[in-house]
């Protein structure tokens, strides 16, 4: 099947700056299967599914898209859609089963397979060290809530670095850490499901610690790629204009955004407001030594970009973007819609044009402390059919791709909002239809549909539309330089 190049893909085409990275991003637990295979070990995620209740349909990630045994089928997916990188992430309790001790060199081998079929096919690979499957020994020990786990953690990536350093192109070292401490340790949606609301803020602490010993570890192997962190930016506004709905946006604004972003590009935590201060005490605790291996150089900026958020004052929603949790109920904000704007399957709105306002805010907040910045999520599930006969039409993802596509390039190019960010590439979440965390297969995210009882992989009509984009860059660049 073939998708002509209109209007749409020719302008955006057009609007790529040289040497643009075009991409596709998955994580390990999410696609891989094979849990019990090659050594590996439990992780936390492993051990949050079998608990009743947990995930919305009752799916198990046991066998997700097997791509552990079909990686081959994936990459060849990969090489016909023309993606430039492929995002992924490695398992820790693959290499490291108790999240401790020597690797697991079973384990390993499946990511040095990986790293030599993709650059075979002339992909370029982007490794994730942490996409939030913790070693199931270590989260016994506290997980993120224990310091020990930061240790451990760069203790694992100096055996990735040593055997994959000379390959990998970029690193990521941890992935939305927010989602962790938030959703997993403060509200229980997500694995380890702890419900500790602002007591689950030393797992950020914890987190961005493990992220500032990896970056040394990585360097100190010599490794030969880029180095990046992952964060996932929501811009906040206030619902209203009063001082309640103002304080709590900022304090939301502070909990998903700034105590992850202002540690890793300045140094130091944010200063809440005084109002809710004792709320974030410990985390004007941390030590001047803590705060230098956490502000460490950057070679790029990754930004996770899904939805906008609206806060008002007042609790009493149970609502999350990742599903509901009763815990929501007790904070002193909750969500408000925004009916302006179309939804997802998930229920987030589709905003594309506050991308380019965030790449602005962050531009004016950190100046030249703001490394380039990378893309490193972008995408949106929508309601689709279990099985497929045929090409799926999926419009709405083409339509979703090419507005923050758009919009992005727009907002970066010459005269945009955020002309002074660099921007270096958008990778689309997802590939494949997977395992998507609590919601079980019950959101499709993918690029290419996956029937989960055969496994059969069908490339959606955004498959097609994707690689005619990939297509006219190449081309449009061809002409330039002829």
């Amino acid at each position: 099947m073939t998708v002509q190049a209109g209007p749409t893909v020719e302008h955006l085409a057009g609007l790529f700056p040289a040497g643009f990275i075009l991409g596709v991003a998955t994580a390990a637990f999410q696609i891989e299967g094979s849990l019990d295979v090659d050594g590996r070990g439990p992780s936390s995620w492993d051990a949050f599914a079998e608990k009743p209740g947990t995930i919305t349909d009752g799916a198990s990630a046991a066998v997700a898209c097997d791509h552990y045994n079909r990686s081959g089928e994936d990459i060849a997916l990969m090489r016909e859609l023309g993606v430039d990188s492929y995002r992924f992430s490695l398992s820790w309790s693959r290499i490291q089963p108790d999240g401790r001790g020597p690797a697991n060199e079973q384990g390993l081998d499946f990511y040095d397979r990986l790293t030599d079929k993709l650059l075979a096919a002339g992909i370029s690979p982007m490794a994730t060290l942490f996409h939030w499957d913790t070693p199931l020994a270590l989260e016994h020990d506290g997980g993120w809530l224990s310091r020990a786990t930061a240790g451990r953690f760069a203790d694992y990536v100096a055996l990735v670095a040593a055997r994959l350093g000379d390959r990998i192109a970029q690193w990521v070292t941890l992935n939305e850490p927010v989602s962790v401490a938030l959703q997993g340790y403060g509200l229980g949606v997500h694995a380890p499901g702890r419900r500790l609301l602002f007591d689950a803020l030393p797992a950020v602490h914890h987190q961005l610690l493990g992220h500032g010993l990896a970056v040394q570890a990585i360097r100190a192997a010599r490794a030969i790629g880029r180095i990046g962190v992952a964060n996932m930016h929501a811009p906040v506004s206030p619902a209203g204009a009063g001082f309640k709905d103002g304080l709590m946006a900022t304090t939301f604004d502070l909990l998903v955004n700034r105590i992850f972003a202002d540690p890793l590009l300045t140094g130091s935590y944010p200063t809440p407001p005084l109002l809710v201060r004792p709320w974030f005490k410990v985390l004007g605790n941390a030590s001047d030594d803590d705060m230098r291996v956490i502000h460490q150089p950057l070679d790029f900026y990754g930004v996770n970009y899904y939805y906008p958020v609206r806060i008002a004052a007042g609790g009493g929603t149970h609502s999350t973007p990742a599903g509901d949790s009763e815990m929501m109920a007790k904070l002193p904000f909750h969500l408000v819609p925004f009916p302006e704007y179309g939804v997802t399957g998930f229920g987030w709105p589709v905003a594309p044009d506050h991308l380019g306002t965030l790449l602005r805010s962050l531009k004016d907040r950190y100046g030249q402390a703001l490394p380039p910045v990378m893309i490193t999520e972008s995408g949106a599930s929508f309601p689709e059919p279990a099985r497929v006969t045929g090409t799926l039409r999926d419009q709405d993802r083409i339509e979703y791709l090419a507005g923050h596509l758009g919009h992005v390039l727009a907002a970066t190019g010459p005269g945009g909002i955020a002309h002074d960010v660099e921007l270096l590439g958008y990778y689309v979440w997802t590939l494949l239809d997977n395992f998507e965390w609590a919601a079980g297969f019950s959101q499709r995210f993918g690029l290419v549909h996956v029937d989960f009882e055969t496994l059969q992989r069908t490339p959606k009509e955004s498959f097609y539309w994707y690689r005619s984009l990939s297509r006219a860059r190449r081309s449009r660049l061809r002409g330039q330089t002829a």
